[in-house]
């Protein structure tokens, strides 16, 4: 019995914002607050610049398909870099193997960084023969990070990560022969990556491919689905008609929440979010729905009170890499599992799922005062957290 994380993955050069490295860059740029919106295209890197600052201005995260390569190469040399690896699912493989959870990975990109740093306890199949190499820039910002430059004043409200994207292997997504033979033995399948695909018609040869693959899944795996930011958000449609049949959980951020419906949702507003549940099934009618965010992780659906356990070992993991970082040790792990609760966390889950019932499980986050989080990868640790306890209750 295995299990199996898909479908991409890739090499990560992550960094940290400043303020004068990025006033320095409005400057140089002449770049004005009247054009701190997203912009639709980012090919320049003074549209890369823009981007960020405008997400900065909000504290929100996301990611973004660059037409440039030389542009990302050009930002990140202004700054220390770090090399990790990233994906959904190379990330979620990493934190199952802190937890004792071996796991094989479907890679679609393999080079020798990545043969380097790849968890111990974890197998890859890749369903390209051939050494390529397309990294992720990965930005992270801290709260109250300060840029004032020209007419721009702007402070974060909240920590966030960006990732911004040049790579034609992900953007293939091309799946491994071998892929269904795996799924035979698999009993917790996370299926991730669709949305680094630009092109539309290529998307549906590649839900295809997987629906046939999954076929050889046995009764009763557990098919987690996390969504991501879109290059092309007008594809995410098809790809949740695709995957709601044949999966179990249908996984998503705060961020992905209120993009699919189009307004700001407070977070610890029982009125709103029960609505937002509500809207949100009406878009995504998958059995389960997993909303993971900074205050809280709920779970909504007909299967809701199987997820609790899932629920909170996804948020321990997730708060343990934020508040120390990928070099947490198993001390940091079983410290956090006991620290208090918040307190505004913990009234609204209470009140949530009293107003809607068996339908909704929510778990509280933790009470965190960290000066310098670690703001990436901490849904893809949540991923990683959530499915190690799932495969411990799938083979009970």
């Amino acid at each position: 019995m295995t299990v199996v994380l898909g479908l991409g993955g890739g090499v990560d050069y992550e960094l940290k914002l400043s303020a004068p490295v990025m006033e320095r860059l409005v400057g140089e740029y002449r770049i004005g607050d009247d054009e701190l919106t997203s912009p639709v295209a980012v090919t320049t890197e003074r549209e890369l610049v823009i981007s960020i600052l405008a997400y900065l201005k909000k504290g929100g995260g996301g990611e973004h398909f660059v037409a440039s390569s030389a542009c990302l190469s050009a930002f990140a040399e202004r700054f220390p870099t770090r090399t990790t690896l990233g994906g959904t699912s190379v990330r979620a493989a990493k934190e199952m193997s802190r937890l004792g959870v071996p796991s094989t990975l479907h890679l679609v990109s393999i080079n020798d960084v990545i043969r380097q740093l790849l968890p111990a306890g974890c197998d890859y199949i890749c369903s390209d023969d051939r050494d390529t190499f397309y990294p992720h820039l990965i930005v992270q910002y801290d709260q109250d990070l300060r840029v004032r430059a020209g007419d721009i004043d702007i402070r974060a409200p909240f920590p966030n990560r960006l990732i911004y994207v040049n790579d034609p292997a992900n953007g293939s997504m091309l799946l491994s022969p071998g892929l269904g033979e795996l799924l035979r033995t698999a009993r917790v399948f996370l299926i991730s990556g669709f949305n680094a695909i630009r092109d539309g018609g290529l998307l549906d040869r590649r839900l295809s491919t997987l629906s046939g693959h999954m076929r050889h899944l046995p009764v009763g795996a557990v098919v987690y689905y996390e969504d991501a930011g879109f290059h092309e958000p007008e594809l995410s449609g098809r790809v949740r008609d695709a995957l709601v049949p044949t999966i179990g959980v249908y996984g998503l951020n705060e961020d992905e929440m209120q993009s699919y419906l189009g307004r700001t949702v407070d977070l610890l507003s029982v009125a709103e979010v029960a609505d937002a549940f509500e809207s949100l099934r009406a878009l995504i009618p998958a059995p389960t729905l997993v909303v993971h965010t900074k205050y809280w992780a709920a779970a909504f659906g007909e299967d809701a009170g199987r997820y609790a356990e899932p629920l909170n070992g996804g948020i321990v993991v997730a708060s343990t890499r934020y508040s120390h970082g990928d070099e947490y040790t198993d001390q940091d792990y079983e410290l956090m599992r006991h620290r208090p609760r918040r307190p505004e966390a913990l009234a609204f889950a209470a009140a949530l799922e009293d107003r809607m019932g068996a339908a909704v499980r929510c778990v509280p986050g933790f009470r965190l005062d960290v000066a310098e989080p670690t703001t990436i990868g901490l849904g893809d640790a949540f991923v990683g957290g959530f499915l190690a306890a799932t495969r411990l209750r799938a083979w009970q």
